[in-house]
């Protein structure tokens, strides 16, 4: 670990994954299995709502063929339970976990997907906010809290990085894992601006396996990292070569070729999710 540095009842001592006109599940739609960037088409987009729409189109490229975020945008809404299984194979690093404060009375987490993170705060805070824009996702994460222990703790809430729906310094903690970007369709500096105005006085934003770290510390936020080997852990190799094939096509052979159900995040290319960064606010 790089530092001894955590977020405290006081303070403090991570492509990205960043409403529903209609929903068509991969088990209504059967896609082959190829890679994301080819996986759909701008025929796919009528999926966004008005509000995902506007933000998510907002540069006027509807076709995922050419923009990888929309593609993921795409994902979450059509194939949600195939991100589902991609997020339960990537599982953050247990002393990620263990950092964040364990006795926090509420804690608000912004794009909570299917539940990656939301589960482990379950046992963190009296009550946890879940806000997830991605209706679809929001009932995959409803079905995993209802078979949850202590399930009932965690509101699940629709709204966006830029317009959260919780009252100014309302949470001793408001986290992020793996969706805030410096890019204003998926947090950017209104959506950064957002989780701190939530956040109480003396209170910790923090910003989990984050995107553009020096971004971050540029508005003041500090960047702690955990060490030890870590692999994308999948039920079996053969889900593992269907799984890389759609979202790590490069890596694909490689995966064939050694034949096992744990893949090393270094075959992959990419960061492990082993890492924070976080701010105590102060106003």
């Amino acid at each position: 670990m790089s530092q001894r540095v955590r977020c405290g009842q006081s303070g403090c001592g991570r492509p990205i994954r960043t409403g529903l006109k209609s929903v068509i599940t991969s088990e209504t739609r059967p896609r082959p299995s190829r890679e994301l960037r080819t996986r759909y088409s701008a025929a796919d987009v009528g999926v966004l709502t008005r509000d995902e729409a506007r933000r998510f189109l907002a540069g006027g490229i509807d076709d995922p063929r050419t923009d990888i975020t929309l593609a993921w945008e795409l994902l979450y809404r059509l194939e949600p339970e195939l991100y589902d299984r991609l997020i339960s194979a990537e599982r953050l690093h247990p002393a990620v976990i263990g950092w964040l404060p364990d006795n926090a009375k509420r804690i608000v987490e912004v794009a909570a997907g299917t539940g990656r993170l939301t589960l482990e705060l379950v046992h963190r805070a009296r009550e946890v906010v879940a806000i997830e824009p991605a209706a679809p996702l929001r009932e995959i994460l409803d079905r995993k809290l209802a078979q949850a222990d202590h399930g009932y703790r965690v509101r699940v809430a629709h709204g966006f990085f830029d317009d959260l729906p919780v009252a100014d310094d309302s949470a001793d903690v408001v986290v992020a894992c793996s969706a805030l970007t410096p890019v204003p369709e998926h947090g950017g500096e209104a959506g950064l601006a957002e989780m701190e105005r939530v956040c109480r006085p003396g209170g910790c934003v923090v910003i989990v396996w984050p995107n553009e770290v020096p971004w971050l510390a540029a508005h003041g936020y500090r960047y702690v990292r955990f060490d030890g080997e870590m692999f994308v852990e999948f039920a079996s190799h053969e889900e593992a070569a269907e799984l890389i094939e759609i979202f790590y096509p490069s890596a694909i052979g490689e995966v064939r070729r050694r034949g096992r159900r744990r893949v090393p995040y270094d075959v992959l290319g990419t960061n492990p999710p082993r890492d924070l960064a976080f701010k105590v606010i102060a106003r």
